[in-house]
């Protein structure tokens, strides 16, 4: 299955499938055993981050699978209270300690947490470890396009990635447009809504009775289609392989205008606006 998913070239030369796997919330043993499962099932991009303390388990599943080290794609995230560049760096040794790993794949500043103003220093940061070798791709996570352009006025450098919350009812076409200028690869977190009401949608649901697929699969296959790279999250073995199987149909421009048209104005799962929201 790995081998069918799309790859995206990042601004870096890095390449990463453009489907992954979020690990939001596995934790433990239980935790192991969805990431091996999904590793299993053909992911070969895991997304994690610091906050979500799942390091461990993390790392646990990639040892316990035969899948090489070099063909599986890494994502870590910087918490809002390690901003300050020192901070920053030995918070990104002490996750690869967790994981037990030498590298990760891409590291991304979790939330910009404006108020405290220290995101410009924690890029900084970012781009040092890039340097010496403890992250090979780095980006953003809930920036809006003026956190970014600030990143690139101070340091010259533009992050590879920004991670943002993108479903249908929030489908980020602003950002996404800043992100395509600016050539940064625009990821996809809560894709599915957090099994909001997205997944009761008649309009989709329609869709997916003309394809005979599943309404996941319709808006992850919207989400591709826009260019966008989705990571849903699954601890069962069946979703994981159909949020996978979404390559072998294309939706029609009718199709994709109808979901894009169900953008709400209070879309956001839990109204987390980067502007004002913050997340130690």
């Amino acid at each position: 299955m790995s081998h069918q998913i799309p790859q995206i070239k990042l601004n870096d030369g890095a390449v990463f499938p453009q489907v992954g796997f979020g690990t939001y919330k596995l934790n433990g043993a239980t935790g192991v055993s969805a990431i091996r499962s999904a590793l299993d099932n053909g992911y070969r991009a895991l997304d994690s981050a610091y906050n979500y303390e799942n390091h461990g388990a993390l790392g646990e599943a990639i040892r316990q699978s035969d899948i090489p080290r070099s063909q599986i794609m890494i994502t870590s995230k910087l918490p809002g209270r390690h901003h300050q560049y020192d901070e920053a760096l030995t918070n990104i040794q002490e996750s690869l300690y967790q994981t037990g790993l030498k590298y990760f794949d891409l590291y991304l500043i979790h939330w910009p947490n404006p108020k405290e103003d220290h995101y410009v220093e924690a890029w900084k940061a970012l781009i040092d470890a890039q340097k010496w070798g403890l992250v090979r791709s780095i980006g953003v996570s809930n920036f809006l396009p003026e956190h970014i352009d600030r990143l690139i006025d101070e340091t010259g450098v533009t992050p590879a990635v920004n991670q943002v919350e993108l479903h249908p009812y929030f489908s980020q076409a602003p950002q996404r447009e800043y992100d395509a200028d600016h050539h940064i690869a625009t990821e996809a977190w809560s894709p599915l809504g957090r099994a909001s009401s997205v997944l009761q949608d008649s309009t989709i649901k329609k869709i997916a009775d003309a394809h005979k697929k599943s309404v996941g699969q319709i808006i992850l296959r919207w989400e591709t289609q826009i260019g966008v790279m989705p990571i849903p999250k699954s601890s069962s073995t069946v979703r994981q392989r159909e949020n996978l199987h979404i390559f072998d149909f294309e939706l029609t421009p009718e199709e994709m205008e109808a979901i894009t048209n169900l953008e709400r104005p209070d879309g956001r799962v839990k109204n987390q606006d980067p502007a004002v929201y913050e997340e130690f």
